[in-house]
């Protein structure tokens, strides 16, 4: 297992390329995260139960195969602000080998 390419555009515009390592069972929250791409306590406030929609993203670029949408995600993204087509929760985006050059930008803080 190898680290892969993210391309994540933050709150303000600015895009991090960044390392996302496949062997930790880690998500897209956790990885915005551990780089910091976000003020601390505005995203993953619910701790990555798909309860609370602060680590909304949109994805940007549709070929990445991702993980099927779960009844949960669907149903938190039916009740959140700034819903786009292409909205995902990255609490339940674990990363894996082919998302390798996925590009996310989050959603605007509501």
């Amino acid at each position: 297992m190898s680290d892969i390419k993210v391309t994540i555009i933050d709150r303000d515009g600015v895009s991090h390329e960044v390392d996302a390592p496949t062997d930790m069972n880690m998500n897209i929250m956790e990885l915005v995260r551990a780089y910091e791409l976000a003020p601390e306590g505005t995203i993953g406030v619910c701790g990555g139960m798909a309860m609370c929609a602060s680590c909304q993203c949109y994805i940007l670029t549709p070929e990445t195969p991702l993980p099927e949408m779960l009844p949960d995600e669907d149903a938190m993204l039916a009740e959140a602000f700034n819903v786009k087509e292409n909205s995902r929760l990255g609490c339940q985006l674990h990363i894996s080998e082919e998302m390798d050059g996925l590009k996310l930008e989050l959603a605007p803080e509501y």
